[in-house]
């Protein structure tokens, strides 16, 4: 298999290059990083098993166990989409905040009508990957677009 190189842009003013997860190559070379990074999330923001494969689109606990032990070749599209949102999210909590409410956040209830009083993580589940990108721009936008 060939190595496809991938690079982040310059600045924060430059525009990052497009990912193509439809490429085999591609998703074969970010799926140990996306799945080491998964196993490191869940541990940080206390997520049991079950939402975590929840949040990965409803893998099975034994599918997340193996994945412990030993990655898969590639993740599908949707699982690498999911992983990037979750990276991102992660990331704007600590930008937004310091010590621990970064990774308590998501399990709080939050007044935000985006939440309506629910924890996210528990609205991240229930929609999927739209949720995921509504959080994903809630937290963008209250950092400043960033």
């Amino acid at each position: 298999m060939t190595a496809v190189a991938l690079s982040a842009p310059a600045s924060r003013y430059e525009s990052p290059e497009l990912v193509d997860f439809n490429a085999p190559a591609i998703r074969a070379e970010l799926t140990p990083a996306a799945v080491t990074s998964m196993i490191r999330l869940a541990e940080q923001w206390s997520l049991s098993t079950e939402r975590m494969c929840s949040l990965l689109g409803g893998i099975s606990q034994s599918t997340w166990y193996a994945w412990k032990n030993s990655p898969p070749a590639e993740l599908s599209v949707d699982q690498l989409t999911r992983v990037s949102y979750l990276l991102g999210i992660y990331t704007a909590l600590h930008s937004l905040f310091r010590g621990a409410l970064a990774d308590e956040w998501i399990s709080r209830p939050n007044t935000n009508e985006l939440f309506n009083g629910v924890a996210p993580v528990d609205v991240m589940i229930g929609g999927g990957i739209v949720a995921l990108a509504q959080v994903r721009a809630h937290l963008d936008g209250s950092r400043g677009g960033l």
